[in-house]
């Protein structure tokens, strides 16, 4: 079969799963050519063995997969040939093209989940101390004292409560009436879960309310949010948060590129399970619905039991003597 005859005899199973695509789906031109892209690559990879589309096998397409890596494919780009190939292998199927889908059995590459950037505890105590000196200094001007006061008890709140940042400038005033020790918070999806405070965050609560409360003794009606600013939605905004945070890292010598209300959201979490917290506490206090979201921290877990064993065991001791 001459050359042409045999690619244009290739591409053919390649047109009709396009041609259902936009004719059934209505897909793009984008989208069309994306996909004929990826799946000519692979026709591509089966000539080159002297096989056609309809020839390949499972593993034809292992194979070609493991080309993919080796030619240093990022793990969202195999993942998107390999999709490409499950829906044209399972067209040519209904299609009575083939007799037996070789896509069937194959494993997706594995996205690897990136660790959640955290900070030590002696950063995040540099960070409050440097916080909590910044009141100090500007003690003469009530208004930068204010602001000083509210952003290390927002610290401390988030440090305490690993509170997401948009449930913690949205609090409401009504929200912390009666017992400070706890309060109700509603996250994601409308879910109410009761959130534990500590003395020091209470302390820097108080000391926030006190002086709101005497800079603003004129107002006759007392504002709706906690943290009350003068932005469209009448509360601090998150990303007014993140600049401060990044402008009092900067201050206290830390890298600001690490530093942001939900890297404090991780350190809360990563060390209350480096200290022995159970998994199934920690996911009620972040307001996780699903422990899977609470598994990334299972690193803690995981270097917490290895240094567990290397300290307590008795042939580990052997080992180091």
């Amino acid at each position: 079969m001459p050359t042409c005859e045999r690619n244009n005899s290739a591409e053919r199973p390649i047109a009709a799963f396009l041609e259902m695509l936009s004719a059934e789906r209505g897909a793009s031109a984008n989208t069309l050519d994306a996909y004929a892209r990826d799946l000519s690559d692979f026709s591509h990879f089966m000539g080159s063995k002297g096989g056609s589309l309809a020839d390949a096998t499972r593993e034809d397409i292992a194979a070609y997969l493991g080309e993919l890596t080796k030619a240093g494919f990022a793990v969202s780009s195999r993942s998107r040939r390999l999709s490409a190939l499950r829906q044209l292998y399972r067209f040519l199927l209904n299609e009575g093209v083939i007799e037996e889908n070789p896509c069937e059995g194959i494993d997706g590459p594995k996205r690897d989940r990136p660790l959640p950037k955290t900070l030590s505890v002696s950063e995040v105590d540099r960070l409050l101390e440097t916080a909590r000196r910044r009141i100090e200094t500007h003690a003469a001007s009530p208004s930068r004292r204010l602001q000083a006061t509210r952003l290390y008890c927002l610290l401390e709140m988030l440090y305490a409560t690993g509170l997401r940042v948009s449930e913690l400038v949205s609090l409401e005033r009504n929200a912390l009436k009666g017992d400070r020790r706890v309060f109700t918070v509603k996250g994601k999806g409308g879910r109410e879960r009761l959130v534990p405070m500590n003395k020091r965050a209470q302390e820097a609560l108080d000391a926030y309310l006190a002086l709101d409360r005497q800079l603003h003794s004129n107002t006759t009606k007392r504002p709706k949010w906690l943290f009350h600013s003068r932005s469209r939605s009448g509360h601090l905004t998150r990303q007014r948060l993140a600049q401060e945070l990044k402008q009092l890292a900067e201050e206290a010598g830390l890298d600001p590129q690490r530093v942001s209300p939900h890297v404090l959201r991780h350190a809360f979490a990563s060390h209350l399970l480096d200290r022995g917290a159970d998994l199934r506490a920690v996911q009620q206090l972040l307001g996780h619905a699903d422990i899977s979201t609470t598994q990334i921290y299972t690193h803690v877990l995981e270097e917490r039991l290895k240094k567990l064993v290397n300290e307590h065991h008795p042939l580990a001791k052997i080992e180091t003597e």
